[in-house]
């Protein structure tokens, strides 16, 4: 659901309401991109419209400092996808060789060096960055579904934690969900770090199958499958703007 949060000015800033059997009191989640205000089931609309009202200042606040920090933010992926740039795969910088094509579309390969292989029609070469970086994004979505379920046959067995559905999207502020049915939700930009911080995202979202909250006993399920993973989360705190990002 989403709502309007007043503001100083005329226009209206919005936010989206969502409702969480697992709040015990309602929140205010700033991202970048978006404000979202999580509520108990209980707890009426007309509470919570003055509950965020009464955070306006604290809300704006917050949205300029993540502002400020994104400005500052170095992206890990090349302005254009040209011959010889790199590209960021597994916490990796990728070479990327560009080979013309008699082909009608884009071919991706990664060879063993390792290095990216495209073969770009002649008839794109104009428009062959956004060409480049679409067939990136596609092989990296296949790729994250690939890893993500090798992943989940070895963690999964261990207390039953098996999701009733995998899907790979682009998620805009966060690395991975569990829904209340088991289905999980991993976001692809996780290919662009190493191998262990999606080892420890897929994780994290299995224990949920059994905790749905972040409680003492869900950490300790997650220590249980990854003991170093505080060095992990540390990691994606660190290191997760220039993930979000993108290619």
């Amino acid at each position: 659901m989403q709502n309007n949060l007043p503001t100083g000015d005329s226009a209206p800033l919005p936010y989206r309401l969502r409702r969480s059997e697992r709040a015990k009191k309602t929140r205010i989640v700033v991202r970048a991109n978006e404000v979202e205000v999580v509520a108990p089931l209980q707890v009426s609309e007309c509470r919570i419209k003055a509950f965020v009202d009464a955070q306006q200042d604290w809300i704006r606040a917050a949205l300029k400092r993540i502002h400020q920090r994104a400005g500052q933010v170095n992206s890990l992926a090349p302005a254009q996808y040209t011959d010889g740039v790199t590209v960021p795969y597994q916490g990796r910088q990728i070479p990327l060789t560009i080979k013309p094509t008699s082909a009608k579309t884009v071919r991706l390969q990664l060879l063993a060096e390792p290095q990216f292989l495209a073969y770009l029609p002649s008839m794109h070469r104009d428009n062959g960055s956004e060409l480049i970086k679409r067939s990136l994004e596609n092989w990296m979505k296949q790729q994250t579904r690939h890893h993500a379920m090798q992943l989940i046959a070895k963690h999964g067995q261990q207390h039953n934690l098996v999701p009733r559905n995998l899907r790979i999207k682009t998620l805009k502020s966060r690395w991975g969900s569990c829904g209340p049915q088991n289905d999980i939700n991993l976001n692809w930009l996780l290919m662009l770090a190493p191998p262990v911080i999606l080892e420890y995202v897929v994780v994290h979202e299995l224990c949920h199958i059994k905790h749905k909250n972040h409680s003492k006993a869900f950490w300790q399920l997650v220590g249980e499958h990854m003991p170093d993973y505080l060095e992990h989360r540390h990691w994606l705190k660190q290191n997760g703007a220039s993930l979000m990002q993108g290619l």
